[in-house]
């Protein structure tokens, strides 16, 4: 949008190159308003990426070993996304010392963190989407250990979140999970999908379409990608919206009877 501004003042008061100048400046603000601040310079987002990952890896092996002993559950989901991402053999090498170091009892997240924000902390939904897939990696073998739930109140501290904030993204996670294998039939199904929405039924029909919207757009490939998330983690990102929308259709089809 503007960039069709900048294009029209650019040439109407400062002719040809005027109107370069304001595609130019248009495409700027733009990429920020749908990326953030962070997002505006494209060729930093292979640094993002490889940051990205790096503290992923770290963080799923100090989730793992919090609890005191690292579970061969835990261990068959880091392989898992290992796949997803499909990893070349040295860096599967590298995934796996990452995941090691961060399981170390004398580690710790501090370092890992402030290189994250220097980096990826500008962007929109990166800290979101790296907080949920935490959270995920956390109920791997059941439900979220104490020690689990420590670190990742810790890291989401780090990445901005107030305690309340925190306490209502784990909550949407899990209830968003309950539709991972499809709509499930259950009585308690509804109520789910309103906590996967982080909403609930005293909420009116706009409210609700504007929090599914809200998060729908958080999972935007398109976005991601332009954000510095890996591509090939957009098809984990297209799960976790899929799971959105079907709460969503639950809630809808309840409330058109």
């Amino acid at each position: 949008m503007y960039k069709l501004i900048g294009v029209i003042a650019g040439f109407y008061f400062f002719g040809f190159f005027g109107a370069l100048l304001g595609l130019l400046l248009g495409s700027i603000i733009d990429r920020a308003r749908a990326y953030g601040a962070g997002g505006i310079n494209p060729l930093q987002n292979a640094l993002r990426q490889g940051v990205f990952l790096e503290t992923m890896f770290i963080s799923m092996g100090k989730l793992a070993k919090a609890d005191g002993q690292v579970s061969q559950a835990e261990i068959e989901h880091a392989e898992l996304l290992m796949q997803k991402l499909g990893l070349t053999a040295e860096h599967r090498v590298q995934a796996i010392a990452l995941f090691k170091r961060g399981a170390d009892p004398g580690f710790t997240l501090e370092a890992t963190y402030a290189r994250f924000m220097s980096v990826c902390g500008h962007t929109r939904h990166l800290k979101q989407v790296l907080l949920v897939y935490l959270i995920a990696m956390a109920t791997a073998d059941g439900p979220i250990h104490p020690a689990e739930e420590g670190v990742l109140a810790d890291i989401a501290n780090r990445l901005g979140f107030d305690p309340t904030a925190f306490r209502q993204l784990i909550d949407m996670v899990l209830n968003q999970a309950h539709f991972a294998a499809g709509q499930p039939s259950t009585e308690a199904a509804l109520d789910d999908a309103y906590r996967a929405l982080g909403v609930s039924k005293d909420n009116t029909d706009q409210e609700i379409k504007r929090a599914y919207r809200k998060l729908i757009s958080q999972y935007h490939p398109d976005k991601l990608i332009g954000q510095g998330l890996p591509e090939d983690m957009i098809a984990l990102a297209s799960e976790k919206a899929k799971e959105i929308q079907l709460a969503h259709d639950l809630i809808e089809r309840h409330r058109k009877i």
